[in-house]
């Protein structure tokens, strides 16, 4: 089967040319019933340019006798789609917020108070064991959850630099858990 891409394209072009002209005799309507219906001017700009696009992908049939009951009732249309796209997202948002509570949770105080501790005293191993600059970096990447950016702008040295030293500190690592040394870090 064949698609005619021209065709797809004229009428895109069409499209676009019947919501330009319907947004240049009326944007100041359309913007209006817009800014009433969600009185925030941000979200009023984000729908205004949805619309548009609405307009594009489905355009009015030109018998339409009164263009402003038209408009009127898909912008309200394309508004109410859009609180509800909203609203599902933030009920989406607020389970999973709810999950990882009750994850958290279900681990305890003192499961997290022994956590917390093991973690330091992995990282006191790795201040031990790895040079000061590959310590330095590994535990600003890993403790305090740094970027190389500002990993490399707190050690005053490239980006480069910064996850070569991050790279040799974890070969490091890994080498010495293998070997089983880490007993003299206390972490067992």
């Amino acid at each position: 089967m064949r698609v005619n891409l021209s065709a797809n394209t004229n009428n895109t072009a069409c499209n676009v040319s019947i919501a330009a002209r319907i947004f240049a005799e009326h944007w100041d309507f359309i913007y209006g019933v817009i800014l009433c219906k969600v009185r925030d001017k941000s979200r009023a700009d984000d729908l205004f340019q949805d619309f548009f696009l609405s307009l594009i992908s489905r355009p009015p049939s030109p018998d339409i006798k009164n263009i402003k009951g038209y408009l009127y009732r898909a912008v309200t249309n394309d508004i109410i789609d859009s609180t509800r796209r909203m609203e599902k997202y933030r009920n989406r948002v607020h389970r999973y917020a709810e999950r990882l509570k009750y994850t958290i949770v279900e681990n305890g105080p003192e499961n997290a108070l022994i956590e917390a501790e093991e973690i330091n005293k992995m990282f006191r191993c790795i201040e031990k064991h790895l040079q000061r600059n590959e310590a330095e970096a590994v535990i600003l990447r890993y403790r305090n959850h740094y970027k190389i950016k500002e990993i490399a702008a707190a050690m005053d040295v490239n980006n480069t630099v910064a996850w070569r030293y991050i790279s040799k500190g974890l070969r490091k690592i890994g080498h010495f858990l293998k070997k089983g040394s880490y007993n003299d870090c206390s972490l067992l």
